[in-house]
C-alpha cells in the first residue's frame, strides 16, 4: 500500500510517500480502507518539530494523524467480526495511508448517505465541538464567541450552538471570506481577530458582554478573550493552534469569570458513556442534515505536501480531504 511518512523535521516537503506492508489491527483496533482521510492542523506544527512549542513535539518518523473514513476490512481480538464490511470513521495514526488502523471503541459506524468529508467529522472535530460548549455550559439564550469559526471544528461550533439554543453567535476568522463563511454556517456576526482592537467590535455586537468564548487559537487571543465576558462569563480553550501557550493572569478571572478547559481524551476517559452519547449525537444531526460539514478541496494521498501548505496558509475554507 502507499504511505505518507517523514523523516525529518521541516516543511510540507518533507511528507514522502512510500511503498509499506498493510498493517494489522491489534487488540481492540479495526483495519480500515481508508476512502477518505480528514487532514487536521495540528500535524503541521508537528511536523516543523524543535520549531515549534514543546507541546507539539512528536519523535521520528513522523506519522501524520487523520480522520479516516472507509470500509473496515478486518478486526483485531475483542472487535465483532460482523463489523467486517461495513462503513466506518475513526481516527488514526500513520492515517495518511491507503489502510489505517483506528481503535475500535470510538470508531463511528457512518450513516446511510452521509458523505466521506461529514463523516470525517464524527469521530473527532464534531465531538470536540459539542463537549467545548457542554463543558462551557451554555444555557439557552447566551451568547456565544467562537474563535476560528471557519477552521474544521470552528463551524460546526457555530451551528451546534445554534442547535444548542444559543441566542447570539459571534464568529471570529481573519479574513472577510473567512467570516462570510462562518456567517453562512449561521454565525450572526463577524469579527476579524487579526486586527488590533478586535475586542471593541464584539462588544458592539453584545454590549453586555459575552457568555460563552470558545478558543482554539491560543496567545493574545485567548488572553483577549476575557475583555469581552459579561459577569459570570466563561472561557473554554481546546486548543492552541497559534502555537503560543501562554499564562492566564489570575486578574483575568476577577469579575466572576472562570477559564475552562477541554480534552476529548480526557472527556472519554472521565465519562466514556457521555462521550458516546454526543458521538452519537452528532452522527444524528449529521445525518439530518443539521449539521452540515464544508469540504475545502479533495487531493490526492500523493499530494500530502500540498495539503500541509493549504492548512497553514489558512486560505481555505472547510475540511482539507485526501483521496487514496
Amino acid at each position: 500500500m502507499r504511505r505518507v511518512r517523514y523523516y525529518e523535521y521541516g516543511d510540507p516537503d518533507v511528507l514522502t510517500v512510500e511503498e509499506a506492508d498493510i498493517p494489522e489491527p491489534g487488540p481492540g483496533q479495526m483495519l480500515i480502507r481508508a476512502e477518505a482521510i480528514g487532514a487536521n492542523f495540528v500535524d503541521t506544527l508537528i511536523r516543523r518539530g524543535p520549531a515549534s512549542p514543546p507541546l507539539f513535539r512528536r519523535p521520528l518518523p513522523g506519522r501524520p494523524t487523520g480522520d479516516v473514513v472507509g470500509t473496515v476490512e478486518a478486526v483485531g481480538p475483542g472487535v465483532g467480526a460482523e463489523l467486517v464490511g461495513r462503513r466506518y470513521a475513526g481516527t488514526a495514526e500513520d492515517a495518511y495511508a491507503e489502510y489505517a488502523v483506528s481503535d475500535a471503541e470510538w470508531a463511528v459506524p457512518v450513516p446511510d448517505g452521509l458523505d466521506a468529508a461529514a463523516a470525517c467529522m464524527l469521530p473527532l472535530a464534531a465531538p470536540v465541538a459539542l463537549g467545548s460548549l457542554r463543558h462551557g455550559r451554555l444555557a439557552p439564550g447566551e451568547t456565544v464567541l467562537v474563535h476560528a469559526a471557519a477552521g474544521g471544528i470552528g463551524h460546526h461550533a457555530v451551528q451546534l450552538a445554534r442547535l444548542l439554543g444559543a441566542g447570539t453567535v459571534i464568529a471570529t476568522a481573519s479574513s472577510p471570506a473567512r467570516l462570510d463563511f462562518a456567517r453562512g454556517y449561521g454565525a450572526d456576526a463577524g469579527v476579524d481577530y487579526s486586527v488590533e482592537g478586535w475586542q471593541d467590535r464584539v462588544r458592539e455586537v453584545a454590549p453586555g458582554g459575552v457568555d460563552l468564548v470558545l478558543d482554539s487559537v491560543g496567545g493574545d487571543v485567548l488572553l483577549r478573550s476575557f475583555d469581552v465576558l459579561a459577569p459570570a462569563g466563561r472561557v473554554l480553550v481546546y486548543g492552541a493552534a497559534s502555537g503560543e501557550l501562554g499564562q492566564i493572569p489570575v486578574t483575568s478571572l476577577f469579575g466572576l469569570r472562570s477559564a475552562i478547559g477541554f480534552a476529548l481524551y480526557d472527556w472519554r476517559a472521565a465519562a466514556p458513556d457521555r462521550a458516546r452519547a454526543e458521538q452519537a449525537e452528532v452522527a444524528e444531526w449529521s445525518a439530518a442534515g443539521r449539521l452540515r460539514t464544508a469540504t475545502a478541496i479533495r487531493l490526492p494521498l500523493t499530494e500530502a505536501a500540498r495539503a500541509h501548505v493549504l492548512l497553514e496558509s489558512r486560505t481555505h475554507l472547510g475540511r482539507v480531504l485526501l483521496i487514496p
